[in-house]
């Protein structure tokens, strides 16, 4: 159903169902930024996602020219 069908059919209604349509597209609209909402981020959900070296604060050996 496009825009305009939708807007002729509520135009078309009278005007206590107007308001009806009114309250629902509210409560919609309500329903769907509460379902937005950013869930908090579990702790600890990417331990073991990956591995630091045993030698990682050691230095390059790229940078040797450089001390």
């Amino acid at each position: 159903m496009t825009d305009i069908q939708l807007y002729s059919q509520i135009s078309s209604l009278p005007s206590d169902l107007k308001k009806q349509v009114s309250d629902f597209v509210s409560s919609l609209k309500k329903k769907s930024k509460a379902s937005k909402k950013l869930k908090e981020r579990q702790f600890g959900y990417a331990k073991d996602f990956f591995k630091m070296a045993a030698d990682f604060d050691e230095p390059l050996e790229d940078f040797k020219d450089y001390m």
